[in-house]
Formats: C-alpha cells, sequence, structure tokens
C-alpha cells in the first residue's frame, strides 16, 4: 500500500510538471501571436519562459528524487529491523528452551551452533551499518600499507565456506600472480567478503561460485562469478547506490540491507580503483569486478 501511494505521488507530480509546462507554452505562444511586433518584449519573454519551464522541472526532479530516497530509507529500516530482530528472537527461543527443559547434550551442541551463527549474523549486520557510516565520513582519511591481496582473498573465500557452509566445487578459487596494493586491511577485506557473500547468496540453493584474481594494465581485479539470478543491464550500475535493492522475487528471498555492494564501490574510490557488475541478464548469472592499482616497487 506505501509503494502504491508513493508511485501515485510520483505520478501526480510528473503530470503536474508536464501540465504547468503545457500552460505555460500556450500562453507564451498566444502571447507571442498577439505581439510578435515587440521584439525587446519577445526576448524577455522567452527568457522568462525557459525559466520558468526550467524551474518547474527542476522541482519536479528533486520532489520524485526526494520521493524515491524516502522509499529507500523505509525500505532500509525494514530490512535492518529484520536483520536485526531476527536473530535475537532465535538466540531467545533457545535460551529459554535451555533454561526450562532438560536438553541432552547432542542438542545441547546444536543449539549453541545455531545462536552462534544467528550471533555472527546479527554482528554481521551492526557491523555493515556501522561500517557504512564509517566510510561516508567525509573526514575519515585514509591510511595505508602494504597488503598482499591474495591473502586477503584467500581469508575471505575461507571464512565465506565456513559460514555458509560450502563444499570446496561450491566456491572456487583461481589465483592470479602474486600482488601488493596498497590499502587499509580492513575495507579491503569487508570489500571482497561483500562480493563473495553477494555472490553466495543470489546463487540460490546450487552455489557455483569462481572467484579470479587476474592483472590488467597495472590494475588487480577481483571477479567473482556466480551462475545465479542474473541483473538486468538497465540494474548494473543501479545496485551500487545506498540502500538498493534489485526489485523482483529474489530481493524478496534473499535477505540484506542494500549496504554491500555500496561498502564495495566507495571502499574501491578511496582506494583509487573501480568496481563494477557485469552480467547477460535474468537467469544468466553475474560477475562483480573489483579493480585495484598495484603498488609500485
Amino acid at each position: 500500500m506505501v509503494v502504491a501511494g508513493r508511485r501515485k505521488s510520483i505520478a501526480f507530480f510528473i503530470a503536474l510538471g508536464i501540465g504547468l509546462i503545457s500552460v505555460i507554452l500556450i500562453l507564451y505562444i498566444g502571447w507571442v501571436l498577439l505581439n510578435w511586433r515587440t521584439g525587446i518584449l519577445l526576448v524577455l519573454g522567452v527568457l522568462l519562459t525557459m525559466m520558468i519551464i526550467a524551474g518547474v522541472v527542476l522541482n519536479t526532479i528533486f520532489l520524485v528524487r526526494e520521493i524515491r530516497r524516502n522509499e529507500q530509507h523505509d525500505a532500509f529500516i525494514n530490512a535492518v529491523t529484520h536483520e536485526l530482530k531476527t536473530p535475537v528472537a532465535s538466540i531467545r527461543l533457545y535460551l529459554e528452551t535451555l533454561q526450562t527443559r532438560a536438553v541432552d547434550e547432542a542438542k545441547r551442541k546444536e543449539f549453541y551452533r545455531i545462536m552462534l551463527d544467528d550471533s555472527n549474523r546479527l554482528l554481521g549486520t551492526i557491523e555493515q551499518v556501522l561500517r557504512t557510516g564509517r566510510i561516508s565520513s567525509a573526514g575519515k582519511k585514509l591510511h595505508p600499507a602494504p597488503i598482499n591481496m591474495g591473502g586477503v582473498v584467500e581469508s575471505c573465500i575461507a571464512r565465506a565456506r565456513n559460514l555458509h557452509r560450502l563444499p570446496p566445487e561450491g566456491l572456487v578459487y583461481r589465483p592470479g600472480p602474486p600482488v601488493t596494493v596498497m590499502g587499509e586491511l580492513d575495507e579491503l577485506q569487508a570489500a571482497v567478503q561483500n562480493l563473495i557473500d553477494n555472490a553466495v547468496k543470489y546463487s540460490g540453493k546450487n552455489v557455483r561460485v569462481l572467484v579470479e584474481t587476474p592483472t590488467v594494465d597495472g590494475n588487480v581485479q577481483v571477479r567473482v562469478k556466480d551462475q545465479g539470478a542474473g541483473i538486468e543491464k538497465s540494474e548494473l550500475k543501479q545496485i551500487f547506490k545506498r540502500f538498493y535493492r534489485v526489485p523482483g522475487p529474489m530481493a524478496s528471498r534473499v535477505k540484506g540491507t542494500g549496504l554491500g555492494l555500496f561498502i564495495v564501490r566507495s571502499v574501491a574510490k578511496r582506494h583509487r580503483g573501480s568496481a563494477w557488475a557485469e552480467s547477460e541478464g535474468p537467469g544468466r548469472g553475474s560477475t562483480f569486478v573489483l579493480q585495484l592499482p598495484i603498488a609500485k616497487k
């Protein structure tokens, strides 16, 4: 209902802008036909009309953007609320069960494992939100140090295999030549981890993710390729925006805050690199690329 209301608001402001511009043009054309001999007034009228039209267009664009931004903020709040509430409720349920019922040792260990997984999920959500704030801060300076990029990727892959319980064939790594980059370890780990986690989550049940680290023209690329849902070409740039999630049934099944890819691109920019996505369309998988300059020797 809220989304439908916002769409109606967007349609209203667009229609209002078009209507106002149409009225202005009709009045102006009529004025020109009646006063075509008055040259100076004609020039002033043209300038005034263009200014009014520009103002109406800018006002309409601003209102539409604000409505869409508010919609994204609401979606982010709902996603974060779910990501925080769900693991907390799960942990509480298992703790109450342990407190009120006699549980055998095997079941107790299973409960502990589930609670630990939920705690990691909760901590991951909190870290995403806090990291977004730190990266977005204008005063946050980068303190670069030499970093072995292959080591970063290997540690992130090991964590992903353990976190998502993936077999070796589910997440394959093809390392390129060893390279060193200048950057902050924590941020680079967060960027690579987000790319891998994103690929795993959107792969569905049959996870087949390939990670490669080739070097191209003095840069190292972390290429994460999946065989999952794929992305419309019109969405390839949108998905790196803060809070943005690709609309569709897959987005409703895959939980997230819409911050992961925003963090990836922000980290890339802070390290004088770039990030982008490639896909042939829905159902044909995706490739996400993080490119960073290789440190000079």
